[in-house]
């Protein structure tokens, strides 16, 4: 108050001035009305269009008083007074407005500056923070400090955890969670308050509460964008951390399967040829024929586990090389079937035109073996297994159906680890749970991918590999 006072009669004391000076040095009228018109400007942009006003009425008074004739008097009925004063006026409003926007997009700058470096140093301490620690409370502290605020609440809710800094506000944690689970920000200008929900490649991931201070929506979110990449940061480091467990495990298990399997796979081959021989020569009693018989077909078994170890050890599909050669899938399969009986049991149908993959014949044999075999211990005996190439765009596809028990459908991931077993009535034929496994490495491998498809009565497996590309000849 006492300020527009000041500025009030700053004002008129300095139409005063210019009045007299203008007097003293005998000015005509329209040099006198073109300071007047300065001084009206002047107060426009420093005090605003009240000011600017007042200025240009007393401004009106004394041009007319002082310099109108007949002077030392007021000719109100004079048209030049009114045109006078509504210039002055007009040029009051204009520029009162313009000095009015001018500066609120100053004052706008200066924020948008300040929150640029507020904005900088927290995205700085963000990136500093050590990935192996929990960044919430380190990150609570730094934006409330950052930005002066009350209170700074984080909820995360993958841990489920709440992380606060500053003063103790009612329910400030409880609305963060609400704004996760909402999906949306809120902005509650009864506590000048901010909540907003933590986004990491679209989903919902958390919620945060800025408390005490009329922050900017976009300041808002840039802020929740910063918390959610500090908490992606930490969870990532930890996915890589397990993941590395995981592949030394994996080498290790790899390592321990292949040691086992052949300290196995000598005993084993030999009880084996001991009991074959023994059969052989025969001169058995009816009992001892029949222990001796179980004795080499369990011996038999157990090689056939120990050779699937080997291979399991050895194919790792992050560093397994195929010996690719441009193979037809025909062929493939019957140099898989062959063993096998192909014309009691086995369907087999191929495409009009061959179908050429790049592939290692050996490898993608035993995949489609594995496949084959599984679907004759798994299929109702007597009925049909039915193996299909076929073209799928890019890609060359062999499926091979067969009639049995439905795999549910929480199984038909699994079944391709490593010695699981998925058996739909809690009983079934035995096995390693080796076979399937050792496909999905073949498969992946060679670029390609193996599923399952299965309902009541049948089951598909099918494989997909790549076409081999054409080779483009060049023109003589």
């Amino acid at each position: 108050m006492l300020g527009n006072i000041a500025r009030f009669l700053t004002s008129l004391g300095t139409v005063a001035a210019c009045t007299w000076f203008a007097y003293h040095f005998h000015l005509n009228l329209a040099t006198a009305g073109f300071l007047y018109l300065i001084l009206i400007i002047g107060a426009a942009i420093r005090g605003g269009f009240w000011l600017a006003t007042v200025t240009s009425v007393v401004s009106v008074l004394c041009l007319n008083y002082f310099f109108v004739p007949p002077v030392f008097s007021f000719s109100v009925s004079d048209p030049a007074n009114w045109v006078a004063l509504v210039a002055f006026e007009l040029t009051a409003l204009v520029i009162s407005r313009l000095s009015n926007t001018a500066n609120a997009r100053t004052a706008e700058a200066v924020r948008d500056r300040r929150d640029a470096e507020r904005l900088y140093q927290v995205s700085l301490h963000v990136f500093l923070l050590n990935r192996s620690q929990d960044p919430g409370d380190i990150l609570a502290t730094v934006i409330r400090d950052s930005f002066d605020l009350k209170s700074v609440v984080i909820y995360d809710a993958v841990s489920g955890n709440i992380y606060s800094a500053g003063e103790a506000i009612p329910e400030s944690g409880e609305r963060a969670r609400q704004a996760y689970l909402r999906d949306g920000n809120e902005y509650d200008p009864a506590f000048e308050s901010w909540f907003c929900v933590l986004r990491v490649d679209l989903h919902p991931e958390g919620g945060l509460s800025l408390c005490g201070s009329p922050l900017r929506p976009l300041i808002a979110t840039a802020l929740a964008s910063l918390c959610a990449i500090s908490f992606e940061r930490f969870r990532s480091l930890e996915r890589e951390c397990r993941a590395e467990a995981v592949r030394q495990t994996e080498q290790l298990r790899a390592a321990v399967l292949d040691s086992l399997a052949h300290q196995i796979k000598t005993p084993v081959a030999t009880i084996w040829a001991a009991s074959s021989g023994l059969l052989a020569l025969g001169g058995l009693s009816e009992t001892q024929e029949m222990l001796m018989s179980l004795l080499d077909e369990q011996s038999k078994k157990l090689s056939d586990i120990a050779s699937q170890l080997i291979r399991t050890a050895k194919l790792d599909s992050a560093t397994i090389v195929p010996r690719r050669e441009i193979l037809m899938l025909s062929d493939v399969v019957d140099e898989t079937v062959q063993p096998m009986d192909p014309h009691t049991r086995l369907r087999i149908s191929y495409p009009a035109e061959d179908v050429p993959v790049l592939a290692d014949r050996k490898l993608m044999s035993d995949a489609l073996g594995q496949v084959v075999n599984n679907a004759y211990k798994y299929s109702v005996p007597g009925t049909p297994i039915d193996i299909r190439v076929e073209l799928g765009g890019a890609q060359a596809k062999i499926s091979v159906r067969n009639e049995g028990p439905m795999i549910p459908a929480s199984d038909r991931e699994r079944i391709f680890e490593q010695f699981y077993r998925a058996n739909p009535n809690g009983q079934g034929p035995s096995g390693s749970g080796l076979g399937l496994s050792i496909t999905r490495r073949i498969v992946e491998a060679h670029e390609g991918r193996v599923w399952v498809e299965s309902s009541a009565g049948f089951t598909v497996f099918s494989i997909a590999l790549p076409l081999v590309q054409p080779v483009a000849r060049e023109s003589a």
